[in-house]
């Protein structure tokens, strides 16, 4: 058993900055459903991400964009009744933050009063700053999101690597100090190179947290579909699979469907 399932302290942001100066790397991952963060939370995750993602892997849609408040909500209720230890962040979805920092305001409280997170997070930089000092001002903590930002996937046209180029690169580096000024808890870097990874984890005094941008951040997210390999189609060169659940379900239920079939299910001992 890790130190992480023994100890039941909750961990907050505080914790989390803690972590950064003392060296300790945070894992986090998403989670969208009671069952899944229940396993999360236990397995000692230091930050379930209630990620836009959830589009993707709960609803089959092609990008984030379609996801709703209302549905994020669903999702980050279920995953707060599950957890006991795990920071809940949850995603401001497309739409309700972009332009509009009154609007970003009230779909903040109704993700924290509606569904009991601990959090909010936000893609962008300077763009969308009033609508992130709006939200901070409201005692929120906010955790911002550089580099790939998929919410503006019709805008980059790719899901390729970002900040290749000195002048991204070195807007990406303003916009994540910007973030820290503000009062931003944490960054997620996305798809950037590892050097830039390193570069702005190093300059920051918060953590950051890296996807697809090497080993140099202060944590690590990934999808959990795709780190337990339930999902099948994605397969970018930073995910791992540290199972392939996806052919051991559809097996377990080939069998199921055999066994009910052959009448070899229910047996004497599972009836009464």
């Amino acid at each position: 058993m890790s130190v992480h399932q023994k100890s039941p302290r909750r961990v907050t942001t505080h914790v989390l900055q803690a972590m950064k100066a003392k060296g300790e790397k945070i894992a986090m991952l998403t989670g969208y459903d009671y069952s899944m963060a229940r396993i999360l939370d236990e397995a000692g995750i230091d930050v379930i991400l209630v990620g836009d993602s959830a589009s993707n892997v709960m609803a089959g849609h092609e990008t984030t964009l379609p996801i709703t408040l209302d549905q994020m909500i669903y999702h980050a209720s279920s995953v707060v009744r599950a957890v006991k230890r795990a920071l809940v962040v949850v995603d401001l979805p497309f739409g309700s933050y972009q332009g509009n920092s009154r609007i970003a305001l009230e779909s903040t409280i109704r993700i924290m009063k509606e569904a009991g997170a601990h959090a909010v997070k936000l893609e962008g930089g300077f763009e969308i700053q009033e609508s992130i000092k709006r939200i901070l001002s409201a005692g929120v903590p906010v955790m911002g999101h550089l580099g790939l930002t998929p919410q503006s996937i019709y805008k980059f046209g790719t899901y390729n690597v970002r900040a290749r180029e000195e002048e991204e690169a070195n807007k990406l580096m303003e916009d994540a100090q910007l973030l820290e000024e503000l009062g931003c808890f944490a960054i997620v870097l996305e798809k950037i190179p590892a050097a830039l990874t390193e570069k702005v984890s190093k300059a920051l005094t918060i953590p950051t947290i890296g996807i697809g941008g090497g080993p140099a951040a202060d944590g690590q997210v990934l999808v959990t579909h795709d780190m337990l390999g339930i999902t099948k189609d994605f397969q970018p060169r930073f995910i791992r699979r540290y199972l392939e659940l996806f052919d051991s379900m559809r097996d377990a239920v080939q069998h199921y469907i055999d066994d009910v079939k052959k009448l070899q299910f229910p047996n004497e001992s599972e009836q009464y």
